[in-house]
């Protein structure tokens, strides 16, 4: 598996966080591969639409992973795991904590309590036994797919609605 530098990780983070932005105002316009050419020129919702959905995409992924700890710096490390996974690439503890913004020590604290979530395994590198490599679990992989099932329903949902 190919492995992320640490710039790679700062674009990847950069990207999501584009994106998390787009779904969580509505805006911004769809891909060009998009079936839907017409939605281009689609309203943007109202500021009590984009905050409603914020709202629901957050208790989507409370009542999907039965946990509050999913947020923040962890719920990026997650992002990056599984973007990761879907470039069949490998990250680091570190690269992990660099992309979340935290220091190394809270990254390791975050990547342990991934660990017990059954989410996330670390395993260590074969080319450089320093460091560890860290790994969606099947469990993980599932539990992400389902979870971007959901918001992708909710996403086409709230937007038939807000037309």
């Amino acid at each position: 598996m190919q492995q992320f530098s640490n710039a790679e990780i700062a674009e990847i983070k950069s990207r999501i966080d584009q994106i998390q932005e787009m779904l969580a105002i509505g805006g911004g316009a769809p891909p060009a591969s998009a079936s839907q050419p017409d939605r281009i020129d689609a309203p943007v919702p109202s500021l009590i639409e984009q905050l409603n959905f914020s709202l629901q995409m957050r208790r989507t992924r409370k009542s999907h992973f039965g946990s509050n700890q999913l947020t923040g710096p962890v719920w990026d490390m997650l992002l990056d795991l599984m973007l990761a996974k879907t470039n069949d690439r490998e990250l680091s503890a570190s690269d992990l904590a660099t992309g979340a913004g935290v220091p190394l020590s809270s990254g390791l604290r975050m990547i342990a309590m991934l660990e017990q979530l059954d989410l996330a395994e670390r395993f260590t590198d074969q080319r450089d036994r320093r460091r560890s490599i860290v790994r969606l679990t099947p469990n993980g992989v599932d539990s992400m797919t389902r979870y971007f099932e959901k918001i992708g329903h909710a996403w086409v949902s709230h937007h038939r609605y807000a037309m």
